[in-house]
């Protein structure tokens, strides 16, 4: 929203507060002013000039040679370009010493020949953005009204004298968008009192239930709608002051009767729209819920096709104003428009909301009704806009308005204490402190015994509870001022969940063995949504995705993160590590929130050790990232629970890939990527890994106990075991520790031999087994039956031989 301090004065005594000062007040009382903006900060000498001869340049067709009059003793000549420049125009002049935005200097100059003393400026060079000036002076210079002065200050005719305050409103003070929301504001923070516009017509004999009717269907999207006829306007400019003060505002001046009512809606902060009544085609004004697949062609001459969903403005049969949001192109107010039908509403937020999205069409109008406006204001509203037309298009005002009123919207009053007032806040005002501070606000305010009843006007939709008088009370009193209070009461000692210890400990090993965390988007394609997935559902798809990239929420994280290296990669990076903790979704049925897992995902390739001083190299393998999630799951006290099978994933690699299983659950993968997604995303050997985070965090670690160190020594034997290709080392190791029993303490795989001194389809692993007994010393005898059984074992089950 922005403020016009000159226009705030209108409305409130500023006398004795500057612009910057204003700013620092209200930023402190709870609206956040981002800056104030000078208008002609640095620009100087520009006048009003009158043209008094124009003629093309001699030595140029594009140029024309003037002489005006800037109020001096001499008229001055002038080498002009804009097309529009005419002989009797009054125009803005830089003169010969005058800074323009930018630190731009006139000086005289000489242009084909001819001397030139000034220049005729454009509103664009004078700082006004070229989507602010009005259309007639888009392309060219600017013309004043022939009633000003000759010489007069160029730029405070155009309001660029003015300061301009820029808020960054929240959504809950929909009331500030408009300058007597501010002018509340401001009158409550400086105490003052208002000035109200004036609304008092002179209507005509006839009345305006003669000219319309008024009838709505929908009264739960439209409880109030009224409409106003005004006859015999004169369509043209507005004045000046009007139009510098919409452009201030960031609004482009149209016509006098568009002007009223877009200034209306900065004043009032209540939208109005004006048909030509002419064009309207009844009279009869029916507010209802289009028909599926009707249209409307809109102000911004779009076709636009409605659902039945969507409140429109009809003269009875076909729509003219898609309600809320903009008005029809049949009823669009023009040069030959003679009477003007003033429509002021109160709409349904949610109503207007709706349709602004599904059309993609926001204005002015809508983002006021979606955050809501005062609905004591509608008629008022309606009448200054009268009044103004009245007197700035020469209209006459039809007697009456004509509406349809189901509006039930009263003030809310609340009720509140004196005591948890000052408990809440630590301070200790009184009674009549805090019942000043009400009616500053002009919140009507009364207390017996210590208990205040408050009742908060319409306008202020954001107060619905006792802790928003509060509020009110702390901002106006001055946040400065609430006194330094250390909390009392029971101290908690703060400190992590076990689950926020265990993703703390995941991420500290992660980083410590080499891999860099990523958080990257919940976006994805529908495509590569699914890609990975530990589960097969339906995408969970957004309802207005930001693009086709983004419009699904990814069901794995490992696309982001072969995303993110191949980012790398592009740009050098020949190896990269990444890692993430984050969430996933699952489709949950329709109308039914998606379920989110937490994962663990991470990536890696390219070289895992470069010893340079060594010259030792070790490319990223399966080994190394499976190394990586032994090392995590033995960090979090769970290795013993977690096996490895051999899998085929789609995308990953057949021969190359894991699942983990968690407690005989499947709860992920590691392996290497499949060739072809290597070369889709223009990777070399690539290896990741995903798996659910929740069994892992939620698992109850069992109690630790001490073991000493034995006092008996140990027996290690080493076998090399021949098995068929497709039989895993985990196999072999579960088989082996079932059948050692208790002495078998340890066992570790230290070889894998696959060469030419084996049969095909073959291969040796070699084991290292340790065995112990803590309570006496080993005999040979024992360990030999306990050997034999393994032998026996791995056998019998899996068809195993020692190797010769």
């Amino acid at each position: 929203m922005l403020v016009s301090y000159k226009w705030l004065q209108e409305y409130v005594d500023l006398a004795g507060v500057t612009a910057t000062e204003l700013a620092e007040k209200i930023t402190r009382s709870g609206i956040e002013v981002d800056g104030v903006e000078q208008k002609s900060d640095g620009v100087k000498k520009v006048v009003v000039g009158h043209i008094l001869e124009c003629e093309k340049h001699p030595q140029a067709d594009k140029l024309n040679k003037c002489v005006v009059d800037v109020g001096e003793e001499e008229p001055v000549q002038i080498i002009c370009g804009a097309p529009n420049v005419a002989k009797g125009q009054k125009v803005a002049v830089a003169k010969v010493g005058a800074v323009l935005p930018g630190n731009f200097k006139i000086k005289k100059a000489k242009l084909r020949g001819e001397v030139s003393n000034g220049m005729i400026c454009s509103l664009q060079e004078l700082g006004i953005e070229g989507k602010l000036v009005p259309k007639e002076f888009a392309d060219g210079i600017f013309v004043f009204p022939s009633e000003v002065k000759v010489g007069a200050n160029a730029l405070e005719l155009l309001n660029l004298d003015d300061e301009v305050l820029e808020l960054d409103l929240t959504p809950n003070r929909a009331d500030a968008l408009s300058m007597l929301g501010m002018a509340y504001e401001t009158a409550a923070i400086l105490d003052k009192d208002i000035k109200w516009p004036e609304t008092d017509v002179n209507p005509s004999a006839e009345k305006a239930e003669d000219s319309i009717s008024v009838k709505v269907e929908t009264t739960e999207g439209c409880p109030l709608y009224t409409a106003k006829v005004i006859r015999n306007v004169k369509i043209g400019p507005s004045p000046l002051w009007m139009q510098a003060r919409l452009m201030s505002a960031g609004i482009r001046p149209h016509n006098n009767v568009v002007d009223i009512t877009n200034y209306i809606l900065l004043e009032y902060g209540q939208p109005l729209h004006a048909f030509d009544y002419d064009k309207f085609g009844s009279k009869e004004v029916v507010v209802r819920l289009a028909h599926e697949g009707e249209k409307i062609v809109t102000l911004d001459n779009v076709e636009r096709t409605l659902t039945g969903e969507q409140m429109v403005i009809t003269n009875g049969s076909e729509p003219v104003a898609l309600a809320g949001v903009m008005g029809g192109a049949n009823t669009e107010v023009s040069s030959d428009t003679t009477t003007v039908l003033l429509e002021s509403a109160y709409f349904s937020g949610a109503s207007v909301r709706a349709t602004s999205k599904h059309h993609g069409l926001r204005s002015e109008a809508s983002t006021r009704y979606e955050k809501g406006v005062d609905p004591s204001r509608v008629r008022p509203a309606a009448e200054r806009a009268a009044k103004l037309m009245a007197e700035l298009a020469g209209g006459e005002i039809l007697e009456g308005r004509v509406e349809d009123d189901h509006l039930t919207i009263e003030p809310v009053t609340l009720s509140i204490t004196l005591e948890k007032i000052n408990r809440v806040l630590g301070t200790d005002i009184s009674e009549s402190e805090v019942v000043a501070l009400f009616k500053r606000l002009q919140f009507e305010a009364s207390v017996e015994e210590g208990t205040f009843t408050v009742t908060a006007p319409t306008r202020r939709g954001d107060i619905t509870i006792e802790e928003d008088l509060i509020e009110e009370v702390a901002r106006l009193y001055g946040y400065d001022l609430l006194p330094k209070t250390l909390p009392k009461g029971a101290a908690t000692a703060g400190g992590l969940t076990k689950v926020q210890e265990k993703r703390r400990t995941a991420r500290d090993f992660l980083e410590g063995a080499g891999l860099y965390q990523t958080i990257t988007y919940s976006l994805a394609s529908e495509e590569k949504s699914a890609q990975y997935a530990l589960e097969s559902r339906e995408p969970v798809k957004l309802a207005m995705p930001m693009s086709e990239e983004h419009s699904c929420l990814r069901m794995s994280i490992i696309p982001q993160l072969l995303e993110s290296l191949s980012y790398n990669i592009a740009r050098q990076q020949d190896s990269v590590a990444l890692y993430e903790i984050g969430s996933i979704f699952l489709h949950n049925g329709e109308k039914e929130q998606p379920d989110e897992q937490e994962h663990i995902a991470g990536a890696l390739t390219g070289l895992w050790v470069e010893n340079a001083w060594q010259g030792e190299k070790k490319p990223v393998d399966f080994y190394v990232a499976k190394g990586i999630l032994e090392g995590l799951f033995e960090k979090m006290g769970v290795a013993d629970l977690v096996e490895w099978r051999a899998a085929q994933i789609e995308g990953m690699h057949p021969g190359r890939t894991a699942e983990i299983v968690f407690s005989n659950e499947v709860i992920g993968f590691v392996g290497e990527l499949h060739p072809t997604m290597e070369k889709e995303w223009d990777l070399d050997d690539t290896y990741v890994f995903e798996f659910q985070a929740e069994p892992i965090f939620q698992y109850e670690l069992p109690e630790l106990k001490y073991s000493p160190i034995p006092k008996f020594p140990s027996i290690s034997r080493d076998i090399a075991l021949v098995v068929d290709t497709t039989v895993t080392a985990g196999t072999l190791e579960n088989i082996i520790q079932e059948a050692g029993g208790k002495l078998l303490k340890s066992i570790k795989v230290f070889d894998l031999y696959e060469g030419e001194h084996m049969n095909k389809g073959e291969k040796s692993i070699a084991f290292s087994l340790t065995y112990a007994n803590p309570e006496k010393t080993l005999t040979d005898e024992e360990v030999v039956k306990a050997h034999e059984r393994v032998l026996a074992a791995v056998k019998e089950k899996v068809g195993a031989e020692l190797r010769g």
